[in-house]
């Protein structure tokens, strides 16, 4: 839950889309959708809040046509699926969002190939790594992915297949100094951060000796 609402839900690598295997989906979904319905929607200014407004209101118009769109195409909304009501004090204004759970995800759903900015998740049911796989990278965006799973074989298969710049196991994605940090695909090429991002601000210089050279 965490992973999907962090700076409320506006991160790059915040996790968006979640697969998760049928034998464990529905005990997933309702816990998760329990969580997601009790956060707090209000003044990011108040520490009781989990969940403040988006930046703009062009970034709630987009993510609702998004969450419109899979819902008229058969999506179910679990949770949210709409702008809060009653928020008082002013906040009106805001270009608040709930927190919101969707299934029944589809690819000829919008929200299946574009990114959603703001605190709405989409789940996945996979029955096997395979498909999990398929789903995961059936995107044009690869910036980053986690991985749960205690099984070794998996983590390798995760490694090699995910068409992702990062993939972090049993933990969310995160940006640190120490590691590089960048995507595949439409998310970027290169990297920042350590000494790979150290050397995407370097120009390397070729230097070539002919035979005729003296290079004593």
């Amino acid at each position: 839950m965490t992973a999907r609402v962090q700076n409320n839900g506006q991160s790059c690598i915040a996790a968006k889309r979640f697969i998760v295997h049928t034998d464990v989906y529905d005990e997933f979904a309702e816990r998760f959708t329990a969580r997601m319905r009790d956060l707090t929607v209000g003044d990011p200014l108040d520490e009781s809040t989990d969940v403040g407004p988006l930046s703009s209101e062009q970034g709630r118009t987009d993510l609702e046509e998004l969450v419109d769109d899979a819902v008229g195409q058969g999506a179910t909304v679990l949770c949210g699926g709409r702008r809060p009501r009653h928020l008082g004090g002013g906040l009106e204004r805001g270009w608040f969002y709930e927190p919101t759970v969707l299934t029944g995800i589809t690819p000829g759903m919008r929200i299946h190939r574009e990114e959603t900015f703001g605190p709405v998740a989409t789940l996945y049911r996979a029955a096997g790594l395979d498909e999990a796989l398929d789903i995961a990278n059936d995107t044009s965006f690869g910036l980053s992915s986690n991985v749960w799973t205690r099984d070794e074989e998996e983590m390798g298969r995760c490694v090699r297949d995910l068409e992702a710049g990062g993939v972090f196991f049993n933990g969310m994605t995160a940006s640190h100094p120490a590691l590089p940090f960048g995507g595949v695909k439409r998310s970027g090429y290169g990297r920042e951060l350590a000494g790979h991002g150290i050397r995407e601000f370097c120009n390397a210089t070729t230097v070539w000796y002919g035979p005729g050279s003296d290079t004593r």
